[in-house]
C-alpha cells in the first residue's frame, strides 16, 4: 500500500503540473459579463451533495409504483458531461457541492482524499461546503483538503477549539457572494454542529461547532442590508428534518432558500416552510438540483427548482475526466475490483428500518464473534445499491464495495450491559430518528441489529415506542446481563460501544469490520441477506423510505 501511495502522489503531482487540474480556476464563480439584457435576465444554481466519493457510474434505486426499481446513475465523468452541457444551457450557472466529497470509498481511504482533488477541480464547482465527514481524516488533513480545492468554501459555524472550550475565528468564511450583472446572490454556510456525537469524536477535534440559530439572524442582516443581495440562500448539511426546522425558525426570516444535503432525500418539489423553501438533491451523483431565478430591475421575481437525474445514458463518460480518473485510481483499481464474495439479491440501504446491506454486515459479525447475544450495526445511509449480476448470475461483492459499505475499518468490540441498558438505549436511538420535534432528530436511520426482535411505534410517544423486545426469542429482562457486539469508534472512552454508555468489560475482539466482511463471505458465498424483520414499526410500513413526516415530500 505504501508503494502505490507513493506512486499515487508522484502521479498527482505531474498531472496537475501538466493539466493545471490543481490549480483550475472556475470562472463562473466570477462576476460575470452580461450575455443579454442586464435588466431581465435568469440565473442558474447547481447542487450536488453526498457525492461519498462515488466516481464510476452506479446501480441506483428508485421507488416507482410501490415498487424498486434500478438505473444506472452518477459517476464523475458522466457529471461532467452533465455540467457542461446544462451550464452552456444557462444564461448565468453557478455549481455547488454541500458536503461529503471526501469518504466513501475505497480511492478516497487508501489516498487519504487526495484523489478526489483532481476530480472536484475538474468539475468546475464554485463553492464548497463541509459536510460532517469531511473532518473523517482529522482537523489538519480537511484544511489541506479543502483548501486544495480551488472554488471558495464557506461555513458559519465550524470555530477551531483554542482549549477549554474557547472558541477561536471561523475556520471557513460564513458567506460567499456571486455577482451577476450587478445582482448579488449571497449565500451562507452551515454544516451539522452534531458531528462530534455522529462521528467518532477525534475525527473533529480541535474544532468547535456552534447551531446555526447563533449566528443566522446576523449573517442574513450583514447579506441583506449592508450586502444588498437580492436573493439568500443557506447552503447546508444538516439533514432535511434539521433544514425544515430551520427555515420556520425566527432567525431565518430574510432567507430564500436551503440547498441542503446529509440525509440523501430526493427533494422534487420545494418543502415551503415559514421562512424558507428547503430542497436537498439525493446522493451519490445520481442527482443534480437545478435552481432557477428571474431577475428584473435588480429583483428575484421568480423561482423554479428541479431535480434532475445524472443517467448514464443520456450523458456519456467524458474522456477528459475519464483520463482523471484512470490516472489516480489506477494504482488501486485491481484490489478495487477483486471479487471477495457474491449475493443472490440486490443490496441497498435506503430504507429506514431495515435493508439488505446492513442484514449482510450484521450476518458476517455474527459469523465472526458468535458467542455474543446481540449484534449492533449503525444506521449508515451512505454506500450505492448494487444489483447488476455477472457472469455467475450473481452480484458480485468487491474489495471497493466494502469500503463503500464500510468505509472506515473500525475494530469489532465487545462488552456487557443490562436489559435495563438496552431499553433506555432503544427509546433514545429511536428518538433520534423519529422525534416530533424535528429539531431533536440526528443523522441516521435506525440502529441495526442481530439476536433481538423489537416492535415500535415509529410515531408514538418519547420514550414509550418500544411494545415489545426479545432476546432471542425471550423477553429482554431488565436484570440481565447480555454481551453485545458493535464497533469501536475513535475516542470513544472505553465503556461506550455504538453510543452506548456504561458498558462494561469492553474489549476489542483482533478482527476488523473488513476482515469479519470478507471472512464471511469467502465462506458463505453466495448470500442471501434477506432483511429478518428484526424492528418492526407498528405504526409503519418496512419499506418506510424517509424519517420527514408533515410536509408535502415522498422519497422516489
Amino acid at each position: 500500500m505504501k508503494k502505490s501511495r507513493r506512486k499515487f502522489m508522484s502521479q498527482l503531482g505531474a498531472l496537475g503540473a501538466s493539466t493545471g487540474l490543481l490549480g483550475l480556476t472556475p470562472s463562473k464563480a466570477k462576476a460575470e459579463t452580461p450575455k443579454s439584457n442586464p435588466e431581465k435576465f435568469t440565473l442558474s444554481i447547481f447542487q450536488t451533495t453526498d457525492v461519498h466519493c462515488q466516481i464510476h457510474a452506479h446501480d441506483e434505486l428508485f421507488w416507482e409504483n410501490g415498487e424498486k426499481v434500478f438505473r444506472k446513475t452518477g459517476g464523475y465523468s458522466h457529471l461532467k458531461t452533465f455540467v457542461d452541457e446544462e451550464r452552456k444551457k444557462s444564461e448565468h450557472s453557478f455549481l455547488i457541492d454541500t458536503g461529503d466529497m471526501f469518504q466513501g470509498s475505497e480511492l478516497s481511504v487508501k489516498t487519504t482524499g487526495e484523489a478526489m482533488l483532481p476530480i472536484l477541480n475538474s468539475i468546475g464547482y464554485d463553492l464548497y461546503l463541509p459536510g460532517n465527514w469531511e473532518v473523517i481524516y482529522y482537523k489538519k488533513t480537511m484544511q489541506h483538503l479543502l483548501g486544495s480545492l480551488t472554488a471558495p468554501k464557506v461555513c458559519a459555524n465550524m470555530y477551531h477549539d483554542l482549549g477549554e472550550g474557547k472558541r477561536g475565528e471561523l475556520i471557513f468564511p460564513p458567506y460567499h457572494i456571486w455577482t451577476v450583472n450587478g445582482v448579488k446572490i449571497g449565500f451562507l454556510g452551515y454544516t451539522d454542529h452534531l458531528v462530534p456525537i455522529r462521528q467518532s469524536p477525534n475525527y473533529s477535534k480541535g474544532i468547535l461547532y456552534s447551531k446555526p440559530e447563533e449566528n443566522l439572524a446576523h449573517y442574513v442582516d450583514v447579506l441583506r442590508n449592508q450586502e444588498k443581495c437580492a436573493f439568500v440562500a443557506i447552503v447546508a448539511h444538516l439533514g432535511l428534518s434539521q433544514q425544515i426546522h430551520l427555515a420556520n425558525i425566527p432567525a431565518c426570516e430574510g432567507v430564500d432558500y436551503i440547498l441542503g444535503g446529509d440525509t440523501h432525500e430526493r427533494v422534487r418539489k420545494p418543502i415551503q416552510a415559514k421562512y424558507a423553501k428547503v430542497v436537498e438533491p439525493g446522493a451519490f451523483g445520481s442527482f443534480v438540483g437545478k435552481l432557477e431565478l428571474t431577475i428584473e430591475n435588480g429583483k428575484v421575481v421568480n423561482d423554479s427548482y428541479e431535480l434532475m437525474e445524472v443517467d448514464a445514458e443520456k450523458y456519456p463518460a467524458s474522456p477528459t475526466m475519464t483520463k482523471v480518473v484512470s490516472q489516480y485510481e489506477g494504482p488501486y483499481l485491481e484490489n478495487i475490483q477483486k471479487v471477495v464474495g457474491y449475493s443472490t439479491i440486490p443490496l441497498y440501504r435506503y430504507f429506514v428500518i431495515e435493508n439488505t446491506i446492513d442484514t449482510m454486515i450484521l450476518d458476517a459479525i455474527s459469523w465472526q464473534i458468535p458467542d455474543v447475544d446481540i449484534v449492533l450495526s449503525n444506521g449508515f445511509r451512505f454506500c450505492p445499491p448494487r444489483s447488476t449480476p455477472d457472469q455467475t448470475g450473481n452480484i458480485p461483492i468487491t474489495n471497493g464495495f466494502i469500503f463503500d459499505m464500510l468505509p472506515v475499518n473500525s475494530q469489532i468490540r465487545t462488552g456487557q450491559v443490562t436489559g435495563e441498558q438496552i431499553s433506555e438505549w432503544l427509546e433514545r436511538e429511536l428518538n433520534n430518528v423519529f422525534a416530533a420535534d424535528a429539531s431533536k432528530r440526528f443523522g441516521g436511520w435506525v440502529i441495526k441489529f442481530k439476536g433481538m426482535e423489537v416492535e415500535f411505534n415509529a410515531f408514538g410517544e418519547e420514550g414509550k415506542r418500544v411494545q415489545s423486545a426479545l432476546v432471542h426469542g425471550q423477553p429482554l429482562d431488565h436484570d440481565r446481563v447480555y454481551k453485545i457486539c458493535a464497533c469501536e469508534r475513535d475516542g470513544d472512552p472505553d465503556d461506550m460501544l455504538c453510543r452506548f454508555k456504561g458498558v462494561k468489560e469492553t474489549e476489542n475482539t483482533p478482527f476488523t469490520l473488513h476482515e469479519a466482511m470478507r471472512s464471511y463471505l469467502g465462506a458463505n458465498s453466495p448470500v442471501t441477506p434477506i432483511p429478518p424483520k428484526s424492528a418492526v414499526a407498528l405504526d409503519a410500513p418496512a419499506t418506510l423510505l424517509t424519517q420527514v413526516t408533515g410536509v408535502d415530500y415522498q422519497f422516489r
